[in-house]
């Protein structure tokens, strides 16, 4: 395998160019946008939606393999391809129970993990008895399409959810693409990013603490403080959900620690994940390393750390404009043990990522108290505008 199509253009697919060069692959990109950021380390490109099958037709004929930088994916017209005899990886069966997030909940049951409380909305007049169970607050999503928070609803009353609904169905959503499900009061979000090979052998990352704002990730640190048992349930998941998908690629859980240490699972990416861009510059081998290999049917790296710890911090736009940020991207790579990732992206917009900075931790500052001060000096010359 040593062409890999990689279907999705963005920031995603764009750090794959590393790990690529390094293992002698050509990435050949599908991607609408001539400025998405893939398109500069592409050997070739496809310029075209995402979830636009023809032109997916017209990747594999220039590739040997298809990867997925993101799911908004059309897995029946992909699925004709399939049959025709196009690879992908991870498989379309892999992909079929995690891309509707109601799907992927009853998934998860249905494989003994755990998850919130939850129900499909389609039938508005059964909705008073429905959620008696739940209780407020409750959590809204979007089955489809939604990341960073974008179709991701904090619902306090009954009220409020028959408001939300309405303008949701009228404007821009059909009900019987929401779910409900019980909000979680958790201490920490976590996140573990695993690899499963052609073989079958899977490997794992540290686990790590991802904190959000307004649900969109803003920090990262690895590895969490939490203890052995609980490294090891989480990894346990990890193992029982690539195992029974039969996955070849790499994925990203984000589950939920709870204040009586209980552990839920929160939501599935099959895909690399920011909550494993810290692998880069942290670990032997990086998440993007990571999942070529495994599509590519060659063996896994090693994913360990190289230091004690690691603090990753996203560079989130916050203005409207087309900066490219030089003065403060100088100073965030001034920090000590700092290294600094630009995506390329021409426009910014509020919550929009940009890049990211990680910075290495020695066994001094490792703590996660320790991470977060570092994560503020961070934001305050990111943010200083």
């Amino acid at each position: 395998m040593k062409r890999v199509g990689v279907i999705g253009g963005g920031q995603l697919a764009w750090m794959m160019a590393d790990a690529a060069q390094k293992l002698g692959v050509e990435l050949v990109v599908q991607t609408p946008g001539e400025h998405d950021p893939a398109v500069s380390i592409a050997k070739e490109t496809v310029f075209a939606p995402v979830d636009d099958a023809t032109a997916t037709e017209i990747l594999a004929n220039k590739c040997d393999v298809i990867t997925f930088e993101n799911e908004f994916v059309n897995l029946n017209a992909l699925s004709v391809l399939a049959h025709q005899g196009v690879f992908f990886r991870p498989r379309l069966e892999a992909l079929a129970p995690l891309l509707d997030k109601y799907h992927q909940r009853c998934y998860l049951r249905d494989l003994g993990l755990p998850v919130p409380q939850f129900f499909a909305i389609d039938e508005v007049e059964n909705l008073k008895s429905k959620i008696e169970y739940l209780g407020f607050p409750a959590v809204l999503k979007s089955r489809r399409h939604g990341y960073d928070g974008q179709g991701t609803f904090i619902i306090q009353d009954f009220a409020t959810l028959e408001q939300k609904l309405s303008y949701e169905t009228t404007t821009t959503l059909n009900q019987s693409l929401l779910l409900l499900e019980e909000f979680i009061p958790f201490e920490r979000e976590l996140a573990i990013i695993a690899a499963r090979s052609v073989e079958g052998k899977i490997v794992t990352y540290p686990v790590v603490e991802t904190q959000q704002e307004q649900q969109v990730c803003r920090r990262v640190i690895a590895p969490a403080e939490i203890t052995p048992n609980q490294v090891a349930e989480i990894e346990a998941i990890a193992h029982t959900l690539l195992n029974n998908l039969e996955v070849v690629g790499i994925f990203g859980i984000e589950l939920f620690l709870g204040a009586d240490g209980k552990i839920l699972v929160n939501e599935i990416a099959p895909r690399t994940h920011n909550s494993g861009h810290f692998s880069i510059d942290a670990c032997e081998t990086s998440q993007f390393e990571q999942h070529l290999r495994a599509v590519c049917g060659l063996p896994l790296g090693n994913p360990a750390l190289l230091c004690a710890g690691a603090v990753m911090v996203n560079l989130l736009g916050y203005e409207n404009s087309h900066s490219d940020y030089q003065s403060q991207r100088q100073q965030l790579a001034e920090i000590s043990q700092a290294h600094v990732h630009w995506y390329g992206k021409t426009e910014s917009r509020p919550g929009r990522k940009l890049g990211h900075v990680t910075v290495l931790l020695d066994n001094q500052n490792r703590e996660s108290a320790s991470a977060i001060v570092i994560a503020h000096s961070i934001e305050s010359i990111w943010y200083s505008r």
